[in-house]
């Protein structure tokens, strides 16, 4: 039993449900209080009435409340958990349309043709400064799981602004290791393996089944029944496209990084639908189907909150025997109650955890966590190309927002999507960059960069 406090900031969105399903199967923090917190009245109450339920469905033990008042949900926090999305669904749809009408395309930057559009990044580094300013005021002492995009400028911004926080950036992406022990029929728990890189940019180094080294298999795989393989899966850990750049690069292409949900990197798999379909993907259809599945999901809540008959664990496609995956709830049971664990996390690369990556910049890498905190491993590094390409196109771009964003910079902000492939000239950046503005709640993003 425990008595700590865990405060989800944005909680009527998609994320709620599985937290308390981990929660639930996790008896060492049963007593703990729960707060469910969002600015949206409706979307809380959903939310509150389904977490309720399953909490009730499962034999849990837990105190649940809901607010919309966020500095009262982190009053007495231990942990606070921020899945907060601003408008996203509207903004991405909207600023979207206008990339593609100036002749942007999918498979190029991550600050335009993805979920981490410069426009929508702008609001979310702000929401994530009042998150921690308030935490550092009302719960100094607290954890912050930071699970909203952008993972990678939010945590390198706010390590750098607020050095003495308690900060750690978390994303499911390195959970498609997995895919290699399912293909393998290999079991998953007695695989060891080291990944690095920086969020939604990690590979595959070293990976064991029971002491023997994976990379063999993986390279006989190749040779006899890829291609197969191939004809009904092209995309996934072992895809035709990463595996290709495992061949040229010598490491794996893990979760999003070169995928559809990794901005589609690199750009030239992506350079015309002739080249798509020779490597199996169409990055657009997929994205516009994504933002219209985000959009529907207050609906979806909602239908499951009101529908006493509905199943909710069938209606999330949940195990009610197993953890859905995502790092959040061990990471909070490992340091309340000490159980060492290894986790995949993003924190600053101060111990210099991935050699060749600035030290105040973000890493994702595997750490101890337990009592003590959260303490990055030292990896063995990555082949010095792929840390080119991380400097180039992740290190590089989020450097100039980020100089941008404290500058309030119109000028960097045409740099910044100047790193695009696609755009090809300062007229058609501006051009798109005002477009942008233009939109009738962009008012306060207008005037940042003036």
């Amino acid at each position: 039993m425990s008595d700590i406090k865990i405060s989800i900031i944005g909680a009527g969105g998609s994320f709620t449900v599985g937290l308390i399903h981990d929660l639930c199967l996790t008896p060492n923090l049963y007593g703990s209080t729960i707060s469910l917190m969002d600015i949206n009245e409706e979307r809380l109450n959903s939310a509150y009435n389904i977490c309720e339920s399953y909490i009730e469905e499962m034999g849990a033990n837990f105190k649940i409340e809901k607010t919309t008042d966020r500095r009262k949900s982190l009053k007495n926090a231990d942990f606070v958990i921020t899945t907060a999305l601003i408008d996203g669904p509207r903004r991405l749809r909207e600023g979207w349309t206008i990339a593609e009408k100036h002749g942007v395309k999918w498979g190029g930057s991550y600050h335009i043709l993805y979920d981490e559009p410069f426009w929508l990044n702008y609001y979310q580094l702000k929401l994530f400064e009042s998150i921690t300013e308030d935490m550092l005021e009302i719960c100094p002492n607290a954890w912050h799981l930071l699970v909203s995009n952008p993972v990678l400028a939010g945590t390198t911004h706010l390590y750098r602004k607020y050095p003495n926080i308690k900060l750690v950036g978390l994303c499911h992406g390195f959970a498609g290791v997995y895919e290699i022990a399912n293909v393998l029929g290999l079991e998953r728990e007695y695989m060891t393996f080291e990944i690095a890189g920086v969020n939604h940019f990690i590979w595959l180094t070293h990976a064991y089944y029971k002491g023997q080294d994976i990379f063999p298999m993986i390279d006989e795989w190749l040779k006899t029944k890829a291609e197969e393989y191939w004809k009904t899966h092209p995309e996934g850990t072992l895809g035709k496209k990463k595996m290709d750049l495992y061949r040229k690069l010598g490491a794996i292409p893990i979760g999003d990084t070169a995928s559809i949900t990794g901005a589609s990197w690199p750009w030239w798999y992506h350079s015309d639908k002739s080249v798509e379909k020779r490597w199996g993907t169409d990055s657009r259809e997929w994205w516009w189907e994504y933002v219209d599945y985000i959009s529907n999901t207050p609906n979806r809540l909602k239908v499951v909150a009101e529908d006493q008959s509905i199943k909710i664990a069938e209606a999330f496609q949940l195990d009610t025997k197993e953890l859905t995956g995502e790092p959040m709830v061990p990471i909070i049971e490992s340091i309340t109650c000490d159980i060492p664990r290894i986790i995949i996390v993003n924190i600053q690369n101060d111990g210099e955890y991935v050699p060749g990556i600035p030290k105040d910049f973000e890493v994702e890498i595997p750490a101890l966590v337990s009592k003590r905190g959260i303490e990055g491993i030292r990896t063995k590094g990555l082949p010095k190309p792929i840390i080119a390409h991380i400097l180039r196109d992740r290190v590089a771009p989020v450097e100039i927002e980020l100089e941008a964003f404290n500058k309030g910079s119109r000028e960097l902000l045409v740099q910044l999507v100047l790193t695009d492939k696609w755009i090809t000239s300062v007229e058609q950046a501006n051009k798109l960059i005002d477009d942008i503005f233009s939109l009738p709640y962009h008012k306060e993003l207008r005037e940042h960069y003036k």
